[in-house]
């Protein structure tokens, strides 16, 4: 019987990364993947820095990772997959059998499990190792000829397809993106594909508005900008408004810019609660909307990706080792320097 057999870096507490040895026990119902590369998303690095992510806190030794692709090394009887099948992982596992599964919402699942999560306890494991073993249903296979640095933004991508469909129609319309991290920027290159007749991208960070321009944005302001004037300009001048930053002052800005009756989505976390713009989004009839994750995007983002529909590659700011796992989430974290950071295994 083969041995998939390694070490991966499990976190322990804020800024505690363990390098341990692990054994991967076969199931006879489970597919054994070779992790070829994962991104570092920024949950991963809010348990990194904070030992939890909102409300769910690490208590035992977790993997980290759910943006994750490889091969298969292993399949179970009966599954469609073959051994050497290059797949992306689906981080989401719903049970399939709740009302909101059975509605078509699973991303809203009251049994999810979601890779590299410390919401149950025992934790659900994450990606980042050489070997994983994962249910055949988790796994989504690509063409070989479909580049690794390609496939590997299928999560956040599928992230960017939900929130635009949480949208009406976008095309011919005016976009505003808010927040131009990794997410932002993936809505803008969704937003041009899906027919936006302009996309606008608002951040502090210079870096990151460079980044928006590379990923489909039309124009790109610093929100401190006295240019922004001409947006504020009643009625307003947006149709639809993404937040991707949850930062109040942003949300704040981008309903004020927001025409009557356009739509707003909410897509970045925010810490604890925030107080809302109420009378503007009563008087001008905004539609507010939040989005979570994604639902059956992932598959979609894949295609997408795997046919070059989109390309985000100017996000992919440095590849590095897995053995470098603390310094890569340090420098993910840092906007000055970095948008994506992609491990290798």
């Amino acid at each position: 019987m083969t041995q998939y057999n390694g070490s991966a870096y499990y976190l322990t507490g804020a800024k505690k990364l363990s390098l341990e040895s692990f054994h991967i026990e076969e199931k006879p119902d489970h597919a054994i993947i070779r992790v070829y590369r994962g991104g570092i998303c920024g949950s991963d690095v809010h348990y990194y820095f904070h030992g939890g992510n909102g409300n769910a806190v690490v208590r035992e030794p977790m993997l980290l990772g759910h943006e994750v692709i490889g091969r298969v090394e292993k399949s179970p009887a009966g599954s469609l997959l073959h051994v050497g099948m290059k797949v992306a992982i689906n981080p989401s596992l719903p049970c399939g059998q709740c009302e909101f599964c059975l509605a078509g919402v699973e991303n809203h699942c009251k049994e999810m499990k979601f890779m590299g999560s410390a919401m149950r306890l025992p934790h659900v494991q994450g990606g980042f190792a050489q070997y994983i073993s994962v249910e055949p249903e988790r796994c989504i296979a690509y063409d070989d000829n479909a580049s690794d640095e390609m496939m590997c933004f299928a999560e956040p991508l599928a992230v960017a397809l939900h929130a635009v469909n949480q949208a009406p129609s976008l095309i011919g319309k005016r976009v505003l993106i808010s927040g131009a991290g990794p997410i932002g920027c993936l809505i803008a290159l969704v937003a041009q594909a899906a027919g936006a007749s302009s996309v606008t991208a608002f951040d502090i960070n210079a870096n990151s508005r460079a980044l928006a321009l590379k990923s489909g944005a039309n124009d790109v302001y610093d929100p401190a900008s006295e240019a922004l004037d001409l947006f504020r300009t009643a009625p307003g001048y947006f149709d639809i408004a993404f937040d991707a930053s949850g930062a109040q002052p942003a949300v704040e800005l981008a309903i004020a810019t927001l025409r009557p009756r356009g739509t707003f989505v909410q897509v970045g976390n925010s810490k604890g609660l925030m107080p809302l713009p109420v009378m503007t989004i009563l008087n001008k009839e905004i539609t507010f909307k939040g989005s979570f994750r994604f639902a059956n995007e992932f598959r979609v983002a894949v295609k997408w990706l795997e046919s070059g529909k989109i390309n985000p590659l100017p996000l992919l700011s440095s590849v590095m080792d897995s053995i470098n796992m603390g310094e890569a989430i340090e420098l993910a974290a840092d906007k000055d320097k970095a948008a994506k950071i992609q491990l290798t295994f």
